[in-house]
C-alpha cells in the first residue's frame, strides 16, 4: 500500500449528491474555511455529546467564528441510548425552536452515534436540510460518517429505523484521536480492519506491520502520518463501493462483515457500554472467519491471521471474553432480526482474507457450533 500525504482528500462519486471527505491532523482550526462553501446562511446548528465538547468544543467553536459563522449548539449525552425515538423528538423539537431554515445548515460533531442521530434529524426537519460529518471517533471517520446511513436504535433491533441521507461535506481532523480512550480506539480499529479482510489482502498485510503503530498512545508525526494513511484507504474503499451501490442493493453488504455476529452480540449486551460496535465487529470478524472455515471457504491460516492480529494490538477476539449468559440460539435469535434477512434467511458475509461474499442457505447448525465455541472461548 502506498503512502498517503499527511493530508489527504477522498471524493464520493454520487452525481448531484457527490461530495469530499477531508482527512488530517489539525483540520478542525480551519473548518470554518472549510465548511463555509455549504454554509449558505452562515449559520450552523451543531448537534454533539458533552465529552466530544470538552475536548473540541472551544476549537470548533473559534474556527466557525473566525469565518463569521454564528452556530447553536445542542448537548446530547454519550452512547447508543442517545439513538432513540425519545431523543430524536426532543432534539428536532429543540431545533425547531430556534426558527431555523431550510438553507441552514445542521453540524453532526462527534462519534457514530452523534452522527446517525444528528443525519437523521437533517432528513427529517423541515423535510430534508444540509448536513455535515465532523466525526471524532476512529469508528465515526473510517465507517459512519461516510456513505449516507442515518438512524436510530429501537427495541427491535438496531439501526431499524433511519433513512440514506449523504452529508454535503465530511471533515476528519486526526487529533482528535490524541483525545480518544484507547478501547475506543481499538474499537474503530476493527472497522479499518475490516476492508482488509474484506477484499484487499495487501492492506490487511500493512495492518498486521502498522497496526499497533496506528492505535498507539504515541502522539508522534509518524503516527498521525500512519493514521492518516489508514483513515484514508478506507475512506476511499468505502466511497468506492457507495458510488457503487448507494442504497446497499447488493456490493453495499460486504461492509457488513462482521456485523451480523456483532449485532447480535450487542442486542444480547443490551446496546450497553458493556460492548462497544467496534468491540463486537472484531468479535463477529472472528466468528465469520471460524464459520468460513468450516464452511470451506477459508484456510484455518485466514482464521489464525485476523484473531491473532486482533490479539495483538489488545482486542477481544470471542464472545466468551465479555461473559455473556446466553446460548447460541439466543445470539441466532437475534440474527433473525436483522436487516439482511431475505423471506426468513439470513444473510451471512463469509470467505477469507480477500474473498467476501454474501451466503445465503448456509447451515445453521454450524453457525450454531461456531458461536457457542466463541461463548466458550
Amino acid at each position: 500500500m502506498s503512502d498517503a500525504t499527511p493530508a489527504s482528500k477522498v471524493a464520493v462519486a454520487l452525481g448531484e449528491r457527490a461530495y469530499d471527505i477531508h482527512i488530517g491532523a489539525g483540520l478542525l482550526d480551519r473548518a470554518g474555511e472549510i465548511l463555509l462553501p455549504f454554509i449558505k446562511n452562515r449559520r450552523v446548528f451543531v448537534v454533539s455529546e458533552k465529552n466530544v465538547i470538552a475536548h473540541h468544543g472551544d476549537t470548533l467553536k473559534t474556527a466557525l467564528a473566525a469565518s463569521n459563522i454564528e452556530s447553536h449548539w445542542f448537548v446530547q449525552e454519550p452512547g447508543e441510548t442517545s439513538k432513540s425515538f425519545s431523543v430524536l423528538e426532543r432534539l428536532v423539537g429543540d431545533i425547531l425552536g430556534t426558527g431555523i431554515e431550510r438553507s441552514d445548515v445542521l453540524v453532526a460533531f462527534g462519534g457514530g452515534v452523534i452522527g446517525d442521530l444528528a443525519g437523521f434529524a437533517a432528513s427529517t426537519i423541515l423535510r430534508g436540510i444540509d448536513f455535515v460529518q465532523i466525526p471524532t471517533t476512529l469508528l465515526s471517520q473510517v465507517d459512519s460518517s461516510v456513505g449516507g446511513k442515518t438512524g436510530i436504535n429501537t427495541a427491535h433491533g438496531k439501526n431499524l429505523v433511519g433513512a440514506f441521507y449523504q452529508p454535503k461535506a465530511v471533515l476528519i481532523d486526526t487529533n482528535t484521536l490524541n483525545t480518544l480512550p484507547r478501547r475506543e480506539l481499538l474499537a474503530g480499529y476493527a472497522e479499518v480492519v475490516k476492508y482488509g479482510v474484506i477484499d484487499d489482502p495487501e492492506f490487511f498485510a500493512w495492518l498486521e506491520d502498522n497496526g499497533a503503530d496506528i492505535v498507539s498512545d504515541a502522539n508522534s508525526e509518524e503516527t498521525q502520518v500512519l493514521r492518516t494513511n489508514a483513515i484514508a484507504h478506507s475512506c476511499r474503499a468505502k466511497a468506492r463501493v457507495v458510488a457503487e451501490d448507494e442504497r446497499e442493493a447488493g456490493k453495499r453488504a460486504l461492509l457488513n462483515l462482521g456485523h451480523t455476529f456483532g449485532h447480535a452480540l450487542e442486542a444480547e449486551c443490551g446496546y450497553s457500554g458493556k460492548l462497544l460496535h467496534g468491540e463486537a465487529v472484531a468479535i463477529g470478524m472472528v466468528i465469520a472467519l471460524d464459520a468460513s472455515v468450516r464452511l470451506g471457504l477459508a484456510s484455518p491460516n485466514e482464521h489464525v491471521r485476523v484473531k491473532e492480529h486482533f490479539d495483538s494490538v489488545g482486542m477481544r477476539t470471542s464472545a466468551g471474553d465479555i461473559g455473556l449468559a446466553c446460548s447460541a440460539e439466543d445470539l441466532l435469535a437475534h440474527m433473525g432480526k436483522d436487516k439482511k434477512v431475505e423471506a426468513g434467511t439470513i444473510g451471512f458475509i463469509l470467505g477469507g482474507i480477500g474473498t467476501a461474499a454474501m451466503h445465503r442457505g448456509v447451515d445453521l447448525e454450524i453457525i450454531k457450533a461456531v458461536l457457542q465455541d466463541s461463548l466458550d472461548a
